[in-house]
């Protein structure tokens, strides 16, 4: 499979936030992604879908650092990933993988103060800039009511709302969320991903998110990146995606698309 769909353009003079060319990741013997060449501006949020498997996480994880890829490049900022300190790779991008870690005993403010650690380190100060960052990010994600609460005693849907909050405090350019609607319901699911636009429209903040339903992604995502057995086969506007054509493709599934008359959506139904 190659590459079909036109990849949206940059602005006249706009360089990209993320460029990955021919990059690639394998692990005993087995290729998880194919040599990949993609350019991802600033400020949008951006969705990676695709079928189990298809190498959406693996790639997510390299973007972030959490692998090294086996071949190719990949740009942040113009600088090469493995150039970055890591205190400074912080500062501009967060990764918030698939499965978030226990917090026992830490309250959700202390949660979301950790995402200044960047910034101060271990034996820095909490400094009045760290105060107003973690104020700003409580404000932001709406969680001021359960700050004293313990992170574990929260519903799924709240410490994800806790979690964003930290990647908020942690003031980072870029968001990499790891299917962070997966465990929650379709309530909480609207919530985190309303969250994650609003953010994206209101701070600039580019966020790249791997989803499951292709639905959620043309509904809350500027561009849609699809991937397939490891390869990049689609990569645009969500109604150049949200086609026939493309969704089999992707899918190995024949869907209808449906426009919804009360606010133009387009919805993609199986058939």
């Amino acid at each position: 499979m190659t590459l079909n769909a036109k990849q949206p353009e940059l602005a006249d003079g706009e360089s990209p936030l993320l460029s990955l060319k021919n990059v690639s990741f394998a692990v005993q013997g087995r290729v998880l992604l194919h040599p990949l060449t993609i350019d991802l501006a600033a400020g949008r949020s951006i969705a990676l879908i695709g079928h189990n498997g298809s190498g959406k996480s693996t790639l997510l994880k390299l973007i972030g650092r959490q692998q090294a890829s086996s071949g190719g490049t990949i740009h942040f900022e113009g600088k090469p990933l493995e150039s970055w300190g890591s205190r400074a790779f912080a500062r501009r991008l967060a990764y918030l993988p698939q499965r978030t870690p226990a917090a026992p005993g830490m309250l959700v403010k202390e949660l979301v103060a950790l995402g200044r650690y960047p910034w101060h380190g271990a034996l820095g100060r909490f400094s009045p800039t760290d105060r107003q960052k973690v104020e700003e990010a409580i404000e932001l994600t709406g969680i001021g009511p359960f700050t004293e609460r313990m992170v574990d005693s929260l519903s799924g849907g709240e410490r994800q709302r806790v979690w964003l909050a930290m990647l908020v405090a942690q003031d980072a350019a870029c968001l990499l969320l790891d299917e962070p609607i997966s465990a929650l319901d379709i309530g909480h699911q609207l919530d985190v991903l309303s969250l994650a636009q609003d953010l994206c429209r209101n701070k600039g903040i580019t966020i790249i998110t791997v989803l499951h339903d292709v639905n959620m992604a043309a509904r809350f995502c500027d561009e849609i990146v699809a991937l397939h057995s490891g390869r990049l086969i689609a990569h645009g506007a969500p109604e150049d995606v949200m086609t026939p054509e493309e969704l089999v493709r992707i899918y190995d599934v024949r869907m209808d698309i449906l426009r919804q008359p009360s606010n133009g959506r387009l919805v993609a139904l199986a058939q």
